[in-house]
């Protein structure tokens, strides 16, 4: 699990590029997590299809170049709808007004925890 907040993207499609590949790299130094998820269909189609992309062939690389690392990488769509705790600290992130960046396995003291569905 992590959470970072960054400048702004030109658009949402590459704030979950940016995501993504931020989780990547984080994620190869400390997990041995090879599956990672989003809730934007888009973004599927693009790792599988990142030809159809040119306008993000230069983050498209990156992509593809940490996916060497993650032998058995896979990506899959969860509705958002489902996933209400990752769009809280999504949410919660964007708020800090200084730079935030958190790995690990429990949610800190100092993130305000999600509300009980």
């Amino acid at each position: 699990m992590g959470t970072r907040n960054s400048t702004r993207c030109e658009s949402a499609l590459h704030s979950e590029v940016e995501a993504l590949r931020w989780a990547m790299e984080n994620i190869f130094q400390h997990s041995p997590c090879q599956s990672f998820e989003t809730d934007f269909k888009e973004l599927i189609v693009m790792i599988k299809e990142p030809h159809k992309w040119p306008s993000f062939a230069t983050e498209l690389e990156k992509i593809e170049t940490l996916q060497i690392c993650f032998p058995d990488f896979k990506i899959t769509l969860v509705p958002r709808m489902h996933n209400q705790f990752s769009d809280f600290l999504a949410k919660t992130a964007r708020t800090f007004r200084r730079e935030l960046f958190f790995i690990g396995c429990s949610i800190p003291v100092w993130l305000p925890r999600p509300p009980q569905a």
